[in-house]
């Protein structure tokens, strides 16, 4: 019967539900299952019935003898019986009953013993063996392929082909026959091979990995989307068992690998595809990259785990069996492994598994091995560095936390002092609902309808289209993205400071806390102000800090002071005695990085503060920073003239030094710690005469410009590449860490004597002619006899 069900078209399927074609998918599917069940339940019984037929009980030879008998028997009692038609059927019903019984026709009615008493007697161990049921050995049953089926004139014709049967006893001689000859094999002596011919044999093998590898790469290399399989390959070289070559080819993989994924990974994140999406027929070319992207991933995740277990293995300081590498050999391979965590930390922020490298790296930042410690700081700087959204950077900043307060705040100050490296300008501020300007709104379908005609509705479509795309272009969303991200970073890393100031102040953490609080505090929302002012003081009158840690306390102060705080009304006076009383402290040798902070401390202090601080504090802050000037090396003397330059400029009547009589009563005291109250107005700037005389050319300039007054045009007035720049970028300009000499010090060259060339063209041809032959006669040297006059005189 041909069927005549049509298939629906393209159109029809287009206009069916979806809901109504997974019914029927389901249907289909249902179908498939049942007529399979049905197929397997069939096939079981058929089995079954095979089965017992093989094994169905034989009769004993006993009964076969007996029936033979009792046909006989039968016939003969036929012959001499009466016809049946004379009996009535009662009593043929009685002795067709009484035949099937056996006992009754074979008993012997004279003896008197039971039934089955002889029976149970005569019976032989053979016999009951005999009446065992048997199994006949059955052929192992064969599993059967269902192929395809054809179909031809007559109907489908089913296509099955046996399943090939191993032959498990077979292939375990063949096992044990090989195993053998490998034991011969390796029971014969190896040749004994010289150290050159060794490292020959290594170098030949070590040749022949690089170049498997090098090959490998350029493939996937050249063609990642056909050849993601080779990855598989490569990765596998990973567990080299080769112990002569084993750590330097798994070092050239680990490398390899690395910059593989650098290079093939896509611009974006790889995410796993639903159910719904796997379901749907795709393009082959969409086909291709799904499972070009599946085997990426996956590949990268072992590569990943591969490198964290080389990692675990090294700090476990564990072995396993089956290794070819010494434990030695392993911190190679564990920094290598770090090594390539880095650059994928830097390389592929956007990419998958990212939080998972984090992870990884941000624990090893208080490694007690400094080589590693380091790579993870300088990898996590530069992540924050080149990280402009602030999504990376505000996942490392959440594991740090986690991390230092799971360490009960026992980690090395380089951890807290990568978050100076963050890339946060500016956070979100709560503000009120006055200055929140009001997002701009498009006019609905009504309003349009109701205020504009035909035309101005057009015109009107077409400007908020041209309006959207503009500020899709400004990435306004973006923006507003990145401001949160920075405000919760900030919100972290403000959260892991105050725990350290609150609970750890004696932790050597704390000068990296100051530091940070010092860049940040402008950043820091103004609830906390007066608090933090309140730690900050209580820490310097602790005494316990560093004159370097007390510098960041007051930079910080000042910070916090100088953005938002300045509506608090609270009276700084204590920190500027503090700094005051510090500057003598300051280390005058090649470690003066101090001077930086002090010169940034003056600079937030007195220039962003000018209308706060009274003439005498500066005047006093002027002398002293004079004579500090006179002690410290050229950079920092350089940088110090510079802020005083500031002074003399900012505020007025500060020339009153550059006079020698007084302005007032009292006497100089610089010993004391009081700004306010050493007459400083009584002294002179006597040192700016010594500063003159200085051996560094900078210095004397400033020195010079200083006695004039610091005068801003004029024969006294500085260039404009010294006069143009901030006291922070001159000493900084100026540093001699390099151990060069600022600006470089002109060679002086020794002058030369004039000297004639060896030459005869001014002397005349013939006095020529002379010279030469009075040179080459021999002189006869006669001896001289200095007493010759006084023997002369003698005899006369």
């Amino acid at each position: 019967r041909k069927n005549t069900k049509r298939v629906p078209s393209f159109r029809k399927l287009l206009r069916t539900s979806q809901i109504k074609l997974d019914n029927k998918l389901k249907n289909k599917q249902f179908k498939q299952k049942s007529a399979a069940k049905k197929y397997r339940k069939e096939q079981k019984k058929l089995r079954e019935a095979v089965r017992d037929a093989i094994s169905r009980k034989p009769f004993p030879l006993e009964e076969c003898k007996k029936k033979q008998v009792a046909r006989k028997w039968e016939e003969k009692e036929e012959e001499d019986a009466l016809p049946l038609d004379m009996m009535d059927e009662d009593d043929l019903k009685l002795m067709e009953d009484l035949a099937q019984r056996a006992s009754f026709l074979t008993r012997d009615l004279s003896s008197n013993e039971p039934v089955h008493v002889k029976k149970r007697k005569h019976e032989s161990v053979i016999e009951k063996y005999e009446k065992v049921p048997r199994r006949l050995q059955t052929e192992p049953e064969k599993e059967l392929i269902h192929l395809l089926p054809i179909k031809d004139k007559s109907g489908i014709i089913p296509q099955a082909v046996e399943k090939p049967v191993l032959n498990v006893a077979h292939d375990e001689e063949e096992d044990t026959e090989d195993m053998e000859e490998a034991e011969d094999l390796n029971e014969e002596p190896l040749p004994v091979l010289t150290p050159e011919e060794m490292a020959a044999q290594r170098r030949q093998k070590l040749q022949e990995r690089k170049m498997h590898i090098a090959a490998l790469a350029s493939a996937i290399l050249s063609e990642p989307d056909s050849n993601i399989k080779k990855l598989k390959e490569l990765r596998a070289m990973l567990m080299e068992q080769d112990p002569n070559v084993a750590v330097i080819v798994r070092k050239l993989v680990m490398v390899s690998l690395m910059e593989i994924f650098k290079d093939i990974a896509p611009s974006y994140k790889i995410r796993p595809l639903t159910e719904a999406e796997k379901a749907t027929k795709v393009k082959k070319e969409t086909q291709k990259l799904r499972e070009f992207e599946e085997g990426l991933v996956s590949q990268y995740k072992f590569y990943l785990e591969n490198l964290e277990q080389t990692i675990k293995d090294w700090k476990q300081r564990k072995l396993k069996k089956s290794n070819v590498i010494s434990l030695k050999a392993y911190k190679g391979l564990a920094e290598v492994a770090v090594k390539c965590l880095c650059e994928l930390l830097v390389a592929l922020p956007h990419f998958n598994f990212h939080n998972n490298i984090i992870v990884l790296i941000v624990p090893l930042m208080n490694d007690p091995s400094k080589m590693i410690s380091e790579l993870c700081v300088e990898a996590v700087k530069k992540l924050f560095k080149q990280d402009k959204l602030g999504c990376a950077s505000l996942g490392v900043v959440k594991v740090i936390s986690g991390l230092v307060r799971g360490r009960n705040y026992d980690v090395r100050p380089e951890v807290l002092k990568v978050f100076l490296h963050l890339r946060i300008k500016e956070v979100e501020l709560q503000k009120d609902s006055e200055d929140i300007a009001p997002k701009k709104k498009f006019m609905t379908y009504k309003e349009k309808r109701k205020n504009l005609s035909r035309m101005q509705r057009k015109w009107k479509k077409a400007e908020e289209k041209l309006e959207r795309e503009l500020l899709e272009a400004e990435a306004s969303e973006s923006k507003e993205k990145k401001l949160k991200l920075h405000t919760e970073t900030l919100n972290i890393v403000f959260v892991t400071y105050f725990r350290i100031l609150k609970k750890a102040q004696k932790s050597p953490l704390l000068p990296a806390v100051l530091e940070g609080l010092a860049k940040f505090a402008h950043l820091i929302n103004v609830e906390f102000f007066d608090d933090l002012l309140i730690v900050l003081h209580s820490l310097i009158a602790s005494g316990d800090l560093s004159y370097r840690e007390s510098l960041h306390c007051v930079l910080s102060a000042f910070h916090i002071l100088s953005g938002q705080g300045d509506v608090l009304n609270i009276d700084p006076m204590k920190f500027y005695t503090h700094l005051y009383k510090t500057l003598f402290s300051l280390h005058a040798g090649g470690t003066n990085e101090d001077i930086g902070i002090v010169l940034q401390c003056l600079d937030v202090m007195f220039a962003k503060r000018r209308k706060q601080v009274s003439q005498q504090r500066a005047l006093a802050f002027l002398k002293r920073l004079s004579i500090l000037a006179l002690h410290v090396l050229p950079n920092s003397s350089v940088g110090i003239l510079a802020t005083n330059r500031i002074f003399m400029q900012t505020f007025p009547r500060m020339d009153l030094l550059l006079d020698n009589e007084s302005q007032g009563s009292g006497v100089y005291l610089p010993e004391l710690e009081e700004p306010e109250h050493c007459n400083a107005q009584n002294t002179a700037l006597w040192e700016l005469h010594l500063l003159q005389r200085h051996y560094h050319p900078t210095v004397q300039k400033f020195a010079s410009h200083l006695i004039a007054g610091a005068p801003t045009e004029g024969s006294g007035v500085l260039p404009l590449d010294l006069s143009q720049r901030s006291a922070t970028e001159l000493f900084e300009t100026y540093c001699m860490k390099g151990m060069t000499f600022n600006p470089p010090v002109a060679s002086v060259t020794p002058r030369r004597k004039d000297t004639f060339p060896q030459t005869d063209s001014f002397v005349d041809e013939e006095l020529n002619k002379q010279l030469q032959q009075h040179i080459r006669e021999t002189v006869a040297h006669k001896p001289l006899d200095f007493a010759k006059h006084l023997k002369e005189s003698s005899l006369a």
